[in-house]
C-alpha cells in the first residue's frame, strides 16, 4: 500500500481544516478521501500552489468526508509531491477521481514529473 506522508486523516469541515492547516498562503499537498475500519481510503490527490487551507475548503460539500495535508516549501516541490502521490496510487490499481496527470505549476516551464517526465 502506497504511503501520503501526510497528517490526518481528519473530518473534511471548515473548523478541523482552519484548526489544522494554520500556515497562511502555505503551498503543500492534500489527499481527500473517506474512512472505513480506521483506514483512510484515497479518492482525489491534489495541491495548492499558494493557499493550502482555502484550496482544501473548497472541497467541502464534495463527496469526501475527510483529508490528510502536507506543507511545501514552495510549489514546485508540492508539484513533485503531487506526482509521486499520484503516481503511487494510480499505479498500484487505485481509482482515483483526479482526471488527469497533475498540471506543472506556473512559473516552472522546465518543471517536471519526477515519475513519467511529463
Amino acid at each position: 500500500m502506497p504511503s501520503l506522508n501526510m497528517e490526518g486523516p481528519y473530518p473534511l469541515n471548515e473548523k478541523t481544516v482552519d484548526a489544522r492547516v494554520v500556515l497562511e498562503e502555505a503551498a503543500g499537498n492534500y489527499a481527500l478521501g473517506f474512512v472505513e475500519q480506521g483506514r483512510f481510503f484515497v479518492q482525489y490527490i491534489g495541491r495548492s500552489d499558494t493557499d493550502l487551507n482555502r484550496r482544501i475548503k473548497e472541497h467541502i460539500g464534495e463527496p469526501y468526508s475527510y483529508f490528510m495535508f502536507s506543507c511545501a516549501a514552495n510549489a514546485a516541490q508540492a508539484y513533485q509531491k503531487e506526482c509521486v502521490n499520484y503516481h503511487d496510487f494510480t499505479d498500484a490499481g487505485n481509482r482515483l477521481d483526479n482526471e488527469i496527470h497533475p498540471s506543472r505549476p506556473e512559473g516552472y516551464p522546465s518543471l517536471r514529473c519526477p515519475r513519467c517526465n511529463t
